[in-house]
């Protein structure tokens, strides 16, 4: 089941965001069956409107009321690619929510940085107030997946010996475009293009730390919360956004997060 988070189009019917069930029609055109309420706090409940997927506008499929983790140097061609150790357990960041943006929105370059970059991951949306999750039990606690980009400002995170700013910037965590609820992480793939050119191509199944043993080991030193989002890593191959660029993240089973590139003003 796909969960998106959208608004209309159509400028005369104002809308408050709203969540819905993306599917297809008799005829074969996409649709989103409306659903009442945030579906991570009130469940899954169709209304019956239905609407077509081209009038509404996407949104982050979740707003992360509490915080985005973020797994580094989770790949071994990454890894080598930027000459780091290899870590012994996961390396953990934040991004704040404020850094969260949705489909087709703009990554925009911040002020002072001159070398801004893609890396393509997957996502785990957190469903349940959690603690303390062993890795039998994590599948218990994962709402479901989607797809982010980590965006990063390269030479502020070798200048500023941590990764606050480099990572954290307004708009450097795209994610979407819809929450899968049902998707077998173990071997999917994820690809990342820039206007049309292929820079990254990996497989989850290459992880060095995997999806169980990463929220086992996150939970034992932070509660989970509803909605909180856990990005996994990045596979080789990143490279640098130019303004007026696009960039696609493809995860195979969810479809494709794309993003326009832009110079702050």
């Amino acid at each position: 089941m796909r969960i998106a988070r959208f608004t209309l189009l159509d400028p005369t019917r104002t809308s408050d965001p709203k969540f819905g069930i993306v599917g297809s029609a008799p005829d074969g055109r996409e649709t989103v069956l409306v659903i009442s309420g945030d579906p991570l706090y009130a469940g899954v409940h169709p209304t019956g409107e239905v609407i077509p997927l081209d009038e509404v506008k996407l949104l982050a499929p979740v707003l992360p009321r509490s915080k985005v983790i973020c797994v580094g140097r989770n790949y071994l061609e990454h890894i080598k690619e930027l000459n780091n150790d290899i870590p012994s357990e996961p390396l953990l960041f934040f991004k704040p929510n404020t850094a969260v943006i949705g489909p087709e929105d703009a990554i925009v370059w911040p002020r002072g940085s001159e070398q801004v970059e893609h890396e393509g991951e997957l996502a785990i949306v957190i469903g349940r107030l959690c603690k303390d999750v062993p890795r039998e039990k994590v599948k218990d606690v994962i709402f479901g997946f989607t797809i982010a980009n980590d965006v990063t400002a390269r030479d502020w995170q070798r200048k500023d010996g941590q990764w606050a700013r480099a990572k954290g910037f307004d708009t450097s965590c795209p994610i979407g475009p819809w929450i899968e609820t049902e998707f077998d992480a173990s071997d999917a793939e994820i690809k990342v293009s820039v206007d049309g050119e292929k820079r990254q191509q990996g497989r989850t199944s290459q992880m060095i730390f995997a999806i169980d043993y990463i929220i086992e080991y996150i939970s034992k030193t932070f509660t989970l919360l509803p909605g909180d989002i856990i990005l996994t890593g990045t596979p080789s191959g990143v490279g640098l956004l130019p303004p007026g660029s696009r960039v696609d993240v493809s995860v195979s089973g969810i479809g494709t997060l794309s993003n326009k590139v832009v110079r702050h003003d």
